[in-house]
């Protein structure tokens, strides 16, 4: 009896001290860990952002258009001047980032900041629980005036970056929830000139789009004898399986969610790839693959071979972000945008990003001891003046103001003096191409594929057509992150195998209701509930 007495008691005082550990890291993480040290040699407001210059170490991504030491480049000599911050880069190739922040999280030297280092968001959880990652929240109220008006402006770029336990740990990137062209990314594109030459409009519905496809792989359009025009060619299916989401009413909360989505008739969440209408729209897809109105490799064709046969002038249609840029000017001048297309469901446009673009790009760590000034440095480039900066460059060295107000690159730029191309000769100046960059995404102030006269049209046409509401990536518990794991990788994995199987005939779809089975049985109920309970976060943050 006394023994049990004496376990009863061990359990109870554990338990308290188990409570009391939970206690102590929930008020870790809620810590801003700011000491009056950081404040004295820093400025609230203004240039510079401290008095005495401090030097920061950053772990940041590297791409293959990127400069080989970043202070080197206009921008970041510009804005240590501007700051009387310096960073001291560390700069990691694009293929080795995963590995590199593996290695460093697992007990390396933590650097003040990763940057551009897209650190997924179930890391962005487990290390800011542990402390590792400071908890944002009233660090960027307090310091980040530029991004905290932002996140006023648009509350659900805060509700998406901010996790199950009500803590922000990282630093978005955010995409212009006005500037539409770039929310969409991929286009779709037709041939004008074919059209011309086949006496044909443009295509208005699902059906018109199927006549103008056989109508050009019947056709000698380019007028060399051969029947080498490929009616719709591409680097992979993906575009055009996201153009044809809308007319057949599924994918309706955006690219963040490429198997859920709400289902229109119940307004309740829906595991979109076994519902009727994407059955349907697979059925249309296989009517073209299998007449031939599909390039045949299209699954297997290397991105730059699929680039040339565009510059060739052999596509009547495809979808990528803009033919002039990836084809080149003369074979790029050829294509139109094509309209949102009406299907069974509609006429609907569903490709579209969130504003949200991603969480992982700018984060500080535990080992910096300049937080404040580290935010500010940070908070510039959420202003027009340090997106002009950061997309940009300079006025005059890399930039004018024309004659209409908006900004250009100079002459030097675009025909660059030593034969390289604009991005090469861009790298010299500026650091984002390539990279995961934190920071906003505004018209004004980028100059990229997105912001050339066909996109803008394009976008602006298919702005009527778009989803009322598109969801950021969601957030999950530890708990839920481990079971997801597993559980997607395997309906992930299944469903995209049986799709491009349904599209090639590989699979008959007479099959279809096998196919709905198995991922029912693949816990597709576990993965549901963990993924309603993830919404209603969202909604509720």
């Amino acid at each position: 009896m006394r023994g049990i007495k004496k376990n009863l008691l061990f359990i109870m005082l554990s338990s308290l001290f188990i409570l009391g550990a939970c206690s102590d890291q929930k008020e870790k993480t809620k810590e801003s860990e700011i000491d009056e040290g950081q404040l004295e040699n820093f400025n609230k407001d203004g240039m510079p952002v401290v008095n005495d210059k401090i030097t920061l170490k950053f772990m940041s991504g590297q791409s293959p258009l990127s400069a080989n030491d970043y202070n080197d480049t206009l921008i970041w000599q510009t804005y240590e001047e501007m700051s009387n911050i310096h960073i001291e880069w560390e700069l990691v190739p694009n293929d080795g980032l995963e590995e590199k922040r593996n290695l460093t999280l697992a007990g390396g030297t933590l650097p003040d900041v990763f940057y551009a280092m897209v650190l997924p968001n179930e890391d962005l959880l487990k290390y800011g629980q542990q402390g590792v990652f400071p908890k944002m929240n009233d660090l960027i109220t307090e310091y980040m005036p530029n991004l905290t008006a932002l996140l006023e402006e648009y509350p659900e770029i805060r509700k998406g970056i901010t996790f199950p336990d009500g803590n922000i740990y990282s630093i978005p990137t955010i995409y212009d929830p006005e500037f539409t062209s770039v929310l969409t990314i991929g286009k779709p594109w037709i041939r004008k000139d074919w059209l011309e030459q086949l006496d044909m409009d443009i295509p208005q519905t699902i059906d018109d789009f199927y006549e103008y496809l056989k109508a050009v792989k019947a056709t000698d359009l380019n007028g060399n004898g051969k029947n080498d025009e490929i009616p719709y060619g591409a680097t992979n299916m993906d575009g055009l399986i996201g153009f044809l989401k809308g007319p057949f009413g599924v994918g309706n909360r955006g690219l963040k969610h490429l198997y859920l989505d709400v289902d229109p008739e119940i307004d309740e969440l829906r595991f979109f790839p076994i519902s009727d209408g994407y059955k349907e729209m697979l059925e249309f897809t296989n009517k073209l693959y299998s007449e031939g109105l599909i390039q045949k490799n299209i699954y297997t064709i290397d991105a730059n071979a699929s680039y040339g046969m565009g510059a060739e002038g052999l596509y009547g249609s495809t979808f990528i972000s803009s033919p002039e840029t990836i084809y080149g000017k003369k074979a790029g001048e050829n294509f139109v945008g094509l309209p949102a297309l009406e299907g069974p469901n509609g006429k609907a446009f569903n490709q579209m990003n969130s504003p949200l673009s991603s969480m992982g790009g700018f984060v500080v760590t535990n080992a910096n001891k300049n937080i404040p000034a580290t935010l500010r440095w940070m908070d510039y480039f959420y202003s027009e003046e340090g997106a002009k900066l950061f997309f940009m460059g300079v006025e005059g060295e890399t930039f004018e103001v024309d004659e209409n107000g908006e900004l250009q690159y100079l002459d030097k730029i675009i025909n660059s003096p030593d034969g390289l191309t604009m991005e090469q000769e861009l790298s010299k100046y500026i650091i984002w191409l390539g990279i995961g960059y934190p920071g906003i995404v505004r018209e004004a102030t980028f100059k990229g594929a997105e912001t050339l006269p066909a996109s803008l049209e394009t976008a602006e046409a298919l702005s009527p057509y778009l989803p009322d509401e598109i969801w950021p990536r969601f957030t999950f518990t530890v708990e839920e992150n481990n079971k997801l794991i597993g559980l997607q990788a395997d309906i992930h994995k299944y469903v995209d195998e049986m799709r491009d199987k349904f599209i090639t005939g590989a699979e008959p779809l007479s099959n279809w209701d096998n196919y709905v089975d198995k991922v029912k049985k693949m816990r597709l109920d576990e993965y549901m509930e963990i993924q309603q309970n993830a919404l209603e976060r969202y909604k509720s943050n």
